[in-house]
């Protein structure tokens, strides 16, 4: 799996798996459970990621629907 996207905003985080699962790509969120340790106040960031063959197709998805992304290392 590969590392898609990171944020603390959980809208993004439901559009982008929104706009994945239309074009039928799985992705898996982690980090849902962080809020336990953060106390709710949401500075811990959620991280989506996909299968390593569907990540150029997901990358273009979410980037040509406006989502910015972070650097790929």
């Amino acid at each position: 799996m590969k590392h898609l996207l990171s944020t603390t905003d959980p809208t993004i985080i439901a559009f982008a798996k929104a706009l994945l699962q239309g074009e039928d790509i799985n992705c898996f969120e982690m980090d849902v459970n962080m809020s336990v340790l953060e106390g709710g106040i949401g500075i811990f960031p959620r991280r989506l990621m996909v299968a390593n063959d569907d990540y150029s197709l997901a990358r273009r998805t979410l980037l040509d629907n406006g989502i910015e992304l972070d650097d790929p290392k």
